[in-house]
């Protein structure tokens, strides 16, 4: 894809006409110099046009390697070749990689990229350039490293020609994952499979041990083995347990998650959300997933990188996200266990982004049939709206295992979100740094042995 640089309507046009009419006036009066003039004029114009469009045909770009996923701190090495293909020489070229302006505003940035991804080249009849340049990930995401942008012209400036030469790949960062010291929150399902300290139901299915028969105790329950060996009656004592998974919603509406917050708060409840997933996978329990933000592939999917290139400005807007999103699909991972389910939620968590088209109450009403009741709601949020406080409280009064976590520094800001739900008996932790993710579920309760 290429195009002109913009310039005033009928540049080319004027040019001419000027060429002509001086070389008119010579020929017309005489003037061997204006005739002179007018032709060095006329094949100034017509061979810069020429070698403005030869040169930008005939570079090619071609990028090594393909889509990769990375973990925080990992570097990926970026590779271009440049080829000349015409006989002729391109007396400048101008290289941009493209990569999204918001990915290294912060400091550290988000990329910080070691080398030179914009080159001005010399090149010589079929000659071949190679780019190199490395990417460090500082934190999670999705980004689109390219397209790559090729731009030359004349030598007088009177054309610009542009072009778009390797088409970009997608570099997904896997959010961190930190361990946690244990997991200690149960839904309401009298059988499952964590043992419980204080409960009246027992899993039948959990042998625990024997003891000598006392009366009340039902037939059904004696162990005839033991009562055969021992001549004296015995019953069976069973494991109380419960369900100890949990379907994790992460609230990453805009109203409530600021901006001015970002992207500290966003990425560390996505850290949360996944090192909790990950211990309930090292347990072999059940885990799901739901939250309303979008999915930054779904974004390139739809937007795409193809926009008008004729201004290589134009052509960086490519890489980047538009600023609003009217998405109303959530994204719901339904519970599961197994580490391809765990492999899919933390890409799924890599990629996430903040909308503005559905918020915390509208998603649990939506996908409320879809999240299992066997496991325990943990809702990850920054802001307690009376909305999700409604939808919370709801859930908790139909039977609902619910828990919150609020993500907030400020410990009065916490308060202010905690008070409703504590009052409506809803567990709430409190996310305050990284250092507070291993104490999550835990500090609850005793009720694991």
């Amino acid at each position: 894809m290429e195009a002109d640089a913009p310039k005033r309507p009928g540049t080319t046009f004027t040019l001419i006409a000027f060429s002509a009419g001086v070389l008119l006036l010579g020929i017309v009066f005489g003037g061997s110099l204006w005739a002179l003039a007018g032709l060095v004029a006329g094949t100034s114009v017509f061979l810069n046009r020429f070698l403005a469009v030869t040169w930008a045909k005939c570079p090619i770009a071609d990028r090594e390697g393909g889509d990769a996923e990375l973990k925080v701190g990992e570097v990926y090495d970026a590779k271009l070749t440049i080829q000349n293909t015409s006989r002729l020489p391109i007396l400048w070229l101008l290289i941009e990689d493209v990569l999204p302006a918001w990915a290294m505003l912060h400091d550290p940035p988000t990329l910080e990229v070691t080398g030179e991804r914009v080159r001005v080249l010399l090149m010589w009849p079929k000659e071949t350039r190679v780019i190199r340049y490395r990417i460090r990930s500082r934190r999670r995401g999705y980004f689109q490293i390219g397209p790559t942008i090729l731009e030359t012209g004349d030598l007088m400036g009177l054309y610009r020609r542009y072009r778009l030469g390797a088409e970009p790949n997608y570099l997904t960062v896997l959010p961190k994952t930190m361990p946690m010291e244990g997991y200690e929150i149960s839904s309401r399902r009298p059988l499952g499979e964590i043992r419980m300290q204080h409960t009246v139901f027992e899993d039948p299915t959990r042998l625990r041990g024997i003891r000598q028969w006392q009366p009340g105790d039902p037939m059904r329950r004696v162990h005839w083995a033991a009562t055969a060996r021992t001549g004296q009656l015995h019953s069976k004592v069973y494991e109380p347990t419960s369900i100890a998974g949990a379907t994790i919603v992460l609230d990453f509406h805009a109203d409530t998650n600021p901006i001015k917050h970002e992207p500290v708060r966003g990425d560390l409840a996505v850290t949360a959300a996944i090192s909790i997933a990950n211990t309930l996978h090292e347990q072999s329990q059940p885990f799901g997933f739901a939250t309303n933000g979008r999915d930054a592939a779904d974004r390139i999917r739809t937007e795409g990188w193809r926009g008008d290139h004729r201004v290589r400005e134009l052509a960086k807007q490519s890489a980047e996200m538009i600023e609003s999103s009217d998405r109303l699909r959530p994204i719901v991972m339904e519970a599961a266990r197994g580490t391809p389910h765990l492999a899919r939620m933390r890409t799924t968590l890599a990629r996430l982004e903040r909308t503005d088209g559905m918020t915390l109450a509208q998603l649990l009403e939506e996908c409320e049939s879809r999240i299992s009741s066997e496991t325990t709601l943990m809702t990850i949020l920054q802001q307690a709206t009376p909305d999700s406080i409604g939808a919370l409280v709801s859930l908790a009064r139909r039977g609902r295992a619910v828990a919150a976590v609020i993500n907030t520094h400020d410990p009065t800001d916490f308060a202010a979100a905690a008070g409703p739900l504590i009052a409506a008996k809803i567990e709430v932790m409190h996310l305050a740094d990284e250092d507070s993710i291993r104490e999550l579920c835990k500090s609850l309760s005793l009720r694991m042995v």
